[in-house]
Parts: C-alpha cells; sequence; structure tokens
C-alpha cells in the first residue's frame, strides 16, 4: 500500500493512514492517550492501573528506588552483558526465584518482552505451541515471531486452543504425536480475570510430553501462598516442564518482567535470547523498587485479603444491578459492553466524573465483545473505591 514497484515510498502514504484512521474512528477503535496527575494532585479514582496492592508508592519501595538511583544514576547505561548488570538486578532475580519456587529466573525490560524471549527460547524445529485463545498479544507477538517467517524455526506452527479448555489442548496434542510441543497459558487472564486450570493443563501437557509456559503477571502477589501466583497456588512451583514469566509491573508496582525455570533456559536466554541481549538493562533504580516491593508483596496476606473481599463485594454489586459480570480469581473484573461505542461512551462518562476505568474494545479482545475493565487495587481508599463502584452504575449504557 505503501510502496512503489521499486520499494521507494509512494507520497500517497500518509493519505492511506487518515484513511486507516478514519475507518478505526467510525468502528469506535480510536485510542487516546490520557494524561495522570502527580501524586495527590491527581483528581481520579483509579480503577484501571494495575498496582493491585499499592505497593508503587510505598514509603520503602521509593527509598530503595532513590538509593539505587543517586548510587547507579537514572539508566542502567547498557545491556546486562555489556554494563547494565547491577546487585539490584541480581539480588531481584534470586528473590523472584525463592518466592516463584523455581531454580532461577532472569529479569527484563518489560513483561512483554520477557514473554517474547520465552516463547522464542522454547521453540525448536518442527515444535508445535498450543495457545489459550485469549493469551496476552505478548503471547501471541511470540507464538508469531517464533513459529513463522525467516526468523523463525523451520515447520514450528502454532495452534489456538479454545479457551481454558483442558479436553481441548488434549485433543491437539494427540493429533500430532511424538512433535516437541509447549503449551502457553496465562494464570488468571488479563481480559476476564478467570483463573486458568493450571493443574489439569499440566497433566494434559506431562501426558504428551509437552512443556508448560504459564504467563503468571495478573496472579503474582494476588494470589498463592506469600503471593507466589497461580503456578504455585496449583502445586506447581519448580514442577518439570514448567516455565513462568511475569511482569513486575502489576502487584509489585514497579516496571519490567523475569522468566523463571531451570538454571539451563537462563543460561539460554543470556547466550541467545535476542529480547535480553540486544535490550538496555533495566534501570537499577526501578529494579531496586521492585525487590523492596517483592519483600513487602510476600508478607502482605492481608493486603490480598482486602482485594479479594473488595472483587467479591465489587462483583456481587454489579451483578445485583443486572450487569454481565466475570468471575475474577484475583484483582481483574470485567464487565460486558453492549458494543464497542458504548463501552467508549461509559468509560468517558465515567471518566468525567472522576472515576479511571480500562475500556476494551476489538481488536483486543480475543472474543470479539467489548468491555469495561476494572482492577481492585488496594491503595485506593475503600470508601472512594466504593463510590466509583457506584458512579459506574449509575453511568451505565
Amino acid at each position: 500500500m505503501f510502496y512503489n514497484g521499486k520499494g521507494r515510498p509512494t507520497v500517497e502514504w500518509l493519505s492511506a493512514l487518515d484513511e486507516e484512521a478514519a475507518a478505526r474512528r467510525a468502528a469506535g477503535l480510536r485510542r487516546e492517550l490520557l494524561p495522570r496527575s502527580a501524586g495527590d494532585a491527581d483528581p481520579m479514582v483509579d480503577l484501571a492501573g494495575n498496582d493491585y496492592l499499592g505497593l508503587s508508592r510505598h514509603p520503602r519501595v521509593l527509598d530503595a528506588a532513590v538509593r539505587a538511583l543517586e548510587a547507579f544514576g537514572l539508566g542502567a547505561t547498557g545491556s546486562r552483558l555489556v554494563r547494565g548488570s547491577t546487585e539490584p538486578h541480581r539480588d531481584l532475580e534470586a528473590a523472584l526465584a525463592a518466592l516463584l519456587g523455581m531454580p532461577a529466573a532472569l529479569v527484563y525490560s518489560s513483561g512483554y518482552l520477557a514473554n517474547l524471549g520465552a516463547v522464542r527460547a522454547l521453540v525448536r524445529r518442527g515444535t508445535l505451541v498450543v495457545s489459550d485463545a485469549h493469551n496476552h498479544a505478548s503471547i501471541v507477538d511470540g507464538c508469531r515471531l517464533a513459529c513463522a517467517g525467516r526468523a523463525g524455526r523451520e515447520g514450528a506452527e502454532t495452534v489456538v486452543a479454545p479457551h481454558a479448555d483442558p479436553d481441548a489442548v488434549r485433543d491437539i496434542l494427540a493429533r500430532h504425536p511424538g512433535r516437541p510441543a509447549v503449551v502457553v497459558t496465562e494464570s488468571v487472564f488479563s481480559v476476564d480475570g478467570d483463573l486458568a486450570p493450571l493443574a489439569e493443563l499440566y497433566a494434559v501437557a506431562r501426558a504428551h510430553g509437552a512443556l508448560m509456559l504459564v504467563d503468571d503477571a495478573h496472579a503474582l502477589g494476588v494470589i498463592g501462598k506469600a503471593g507466589a501466583g497461580g503456578v504455585a497456588a496449583a502445586g506447581l512451583s519448580g514442577a518439570p516442564g514448567v516455565v513462568v514469566t511475569a511482569t513486575l509491573s502489576k502487584s509489585l508496582g514497579a516496571a519490567g518482567g523475569v522468566i523463571a525455570g531451570p538454571e539451563q533456559l537462563r543460561r539460554e536466554l543470556i547466550d541467545t535470547g535476542r529480547t535480553f541481549i540486544f535490550d538496555t538493562a533495566l534501570p537499577p533504580a526501578v529494579a531496586a523498587g521492585a525487590l523492596a516491593a517483592l519483600r513487602l508483596l510476600a508478607a502482605g496476606d492481608d493486603l490480598r485479603a482486602e482485594l479479594h473481599a473488595r472483587a467479591r463485594r465489587t462483583v456481587d454489586r454489579l451483578r445485583g444491578e443486572g450487569l454481565d459480570v466475570s468471575e475474577p480469581a484475583g484483582g481483574v473484573i470485567s464487565i460486558a459492553a453492549p458494543g464497542p461505542d458504548e463501552a467508549l461512551a461509559w468509560a468517558a462518562a465515567c471518566r468525567d466524573r472522576g472515576v479511571a476505568v480500562g475500556c476494551f474494545r476489538p481488536p483486543s479482545t480475543p472474543d470479539g465483545r467489548s468491555r469495561l475493565r476494572l482492577t481492585v487495587g488496594v491503595g485506593v481508599p475503600a470508601a472512594a473505591f466504593d463510590r466509583a463502584v457506584d458512579i459506574i452504575v449509575k453511568e451505565r449504557p
């Protein structure tokens, strides 16, 4: 569309972008950057961010980050293989491996890059990747990169399995006997907040000699003993053939990502993982803050109890108003909207009344349904949280 026969950009490329933008606008799929004010100046009640345990502004977290900022400066200044590997990185990796119950861990600058790197590392020649239909975009893109094109592994392919359906995964694997395979799923899904049947999926994977990769992003800190996540809650910490990824940007209130698994996998990622080797490291101050948050998270049973109590109370309130609401395993609550335009208008009306909510529309939703997505954060005062839910009900389409 944008290039002529000689591979040069045509003068119409901006017009083509305008046409595509107009089509998205007509379909109710335009996206906007919504600014956030600092600290107490922010007028919004936050039911959209992922700071589940309210640790992003905890004094111990900020103090650890400030001390590392003064010691190491603003950025890592290079990749982990050059000048970007510091004591905060190493300590954070050791603490994450211990909490997740895995032999080793490797920290990335984002959860997105961690998922890309994990899928790529587990795919070999002829690998079959069985991916849940509701998996996050980073997993979808990881599967595409690992299995398609010149960059992919020869003969590798991805099959999308129906959502949270171990029997369907069993059928897919049974149709490819003897083939190397990886079953990929989230633990708590980012769209509806439901919990994957991890124990059943693992039994299916092991019966067919497949590995299992679990994105624990929305479960870390929220479920499992000491907030160790969905894999731990399913009794699979350190189980053979299990690899865990997570982001540090949700319950830890920081940024970055992690891959946890056998030491041999960590060695492979350091030696060959492009999303690790060629990326500037997570800033040391962020790693130090995330480590402080991790220690608070592990001791935060009272915070988790409050989160689950709020989630239950919110779901009961919304269902009592006749809304179609998901059953949350953690801090994600999804409310169905009639369509993308209605979802957008609903979110805007809430925002106008001082409540920030997530607005999910196709193509971000795997089933084509539009939703408001609420995240339960215990950093929001309980009374303000409940008033925000009242506003959401009142502004329904």
